[in-house]
């Protein structure tokens, strides 16, 4: 994969960003970098020193001590969830998660190895796993961002330019700043939504759509399905 991470998304102003999620790279590369990055955010001063009693909080979990979290959830660490974001009952995040600011982690959502920019909202029943959503990206209760093929074969993702091979086992969906996916819709592995995409509710969606188009559930589902 060659197209740098800022043809999908505006990067939030921060040395996080010109640290570890360059906008000149591609975006896959970010997720090998979750680990570190989660350890420099550890060291801004503003996390959390006690939780709920009934939230079940592993070891190198930081939450911003403006971030809302509820009565009972599960976070395994290492993670970072970002100033002002919600985390609602029976959210389930798992290992290498970064969970930007103002973002909303819903009820039976669950999250593992990936990084959420500013304002993503991922409120009800839903799965992301192994992918970068952009700021402001939405996804409809019930949502699944697939990230392991059937054969067990490595990804392969087409970026609106070329065929490329992550040689990652599991890797789900890229998805740029205000992509939005409907109710019950699965993106497949390897799924790139360019900006401001939207997929209709009840879709199966595999490949790369393209900036600013819709695709509803009876549309052909893929510019590029990766074989």
């Amino acid at each position: 994969m060659k197209v740098p991470a800022k043809r999908f998304f505006s990067l939030p102003d921060g040395e996080l960003f010109s640290k570890f999620f360059l906008a000149d790279e591609p975006p896959v590369q970010w997720l090998d970098k979750i680990p570190q990055a989660i350890m420099f955010l550890a060291t801004s001063g503003e996390v959390l020193a006690t939780f709920p009693k009934n939230c079940d909080i592993g070891s190198n979990v930081f939450i911003h001590k403006s971030a809302k979290l509820p009565s009972m959830c599960v976070i395994r660490g290492p993670c970072y969830i970002g100033r002002e974001t919600e985390i609602r009952p029976f959210a389930y995040i798992r290992e290498n998660c970064v969970i930007g600011e103002r973002c909303l982690v819903g009820n039976s959502t669950e999250i593992k190895n990936s990084i959420l920019l500013n304002g993503v909202q991922v409120p009800h029943f839903n799965y992301i796993g192994d992918s970068i959503l952009g700021n402001h990206a939405h996804l409809g209760a019930g949502a699944i961002l697939a990230n392991l093929r059937l054969d067990g074969k490595s990804i392969k993702i087409f970026d609106g330019e070329e065929r490329f091979d992550t040689e990652r086992r599991k890797f789900g969906a890229i998805l740029g700043d205000y992509a939005e996916v409907g109710c019950n819709s699965v993106l497949n592995p390897g799924a790139v939504l360019a900006r401001g995409s939207k997929i209709a509710p009840n879709t199966n969606l595999s490949g790369f759509i393209e900036e600013n188009s819709f695709i509803g559930s009876r549309d052909k589902h893929s510019t590029h399905a990766p074989a």
